[in-house]
């Protein structure tokens, strides 16, 4: 009982989502619209509780048993309290009971979010992109026609999207806006169809009982 009334209820809310695809109704769009709308916020609020809460066990876990780089668990423990405290007491902009401006400086959660995640969020992203340009130095090199053909292409690419490239020839932006429109938007389409059909796939053994792993029973 505890696999079959899971998988029961997984076939039956998953046809019923698949109702207003094939069936044009006003009741069957009523329906699915109640089930995006209220039910999936429920369901969004206890696995946002259960991610939490996994979240902070294992990093407590990871702090009791001096595992590697245990101390960064310390920095998100922390900070996770704190700007929970200040969210959940202080509200959106220090509204509610809790007062977070202290002369000029506020420590809102919009403040937070705004000085301290979104910062953060862009150093982050800033360093990704030397990581990447450091892999694709170390990955492309040319040992077949195809590596070699991916190479120039990528070379031409990246001198369209910079300055320099169209000071040293006006014809570089136009070539590789032309490779990034039609040889890549084709490869682009062909993944998205063969990652459609995947999904699809999956999607139709999971609503058959075919694929269980879900369930945890391997």
């Amino acid at each position: 009982m505890r696999d079959k009334i899971p998988l029961a209820l997984l076939i039956i809310m998953g046809i019923f989502g698949l109702t207003d695809r094939f069936i044009p109704h006003p009741a069957a769009e009523a329906f699915n619209a109640y089930l995006r709308d209220t039910l999936l916020r429920i369901i969004s609020a206890f696995a946002l509780i259960l991610g939490l809460g996994n979240l902070i066990l294992r990093h407590i876990n990871k702090i009791k048993h001096r595992q590697e780089h245990y101390r960064q668990s310390y920095t998100l423990l922390i900070s996770f309290g704190l700007a929970s405290i200040i969210g959940l007491f202080g509200g959106v902009n220090g509204e509610l009971w809790l007062k977070t401006n202290v002369g000029d400086f506020a420590f809102d959660i919009t403040t937070i979010y705004n000085k301290v995640l979104i910062p953060l969020g862009a150093s982050m992203f800033s360093l990704l992109a030397f990581f990447m340009a450091s892999a694709a130095y170390r990955s492309f090199k040319a040992r077949s026609w195809l590596a070699c053909l991916l190479l120039i292409s990528a070379f031409i690419v990246m001198l369209g999207q910079v300055p320099l490239g169209a000071k040293l020839w006006s014809g570089f932006p136009e070539i590789s806006q032309w490779i990034m429109e039609v040889p890549n938007t084709a490869a682009k389409r062909g993944i998205e169809l063969g990652v459609t059909l995947g999904v699809l796939a999956t999607l139709l053994k999971i609503l058959a009982g075919i694929e269980r792993s879900w369930l945890g029973s391997g």
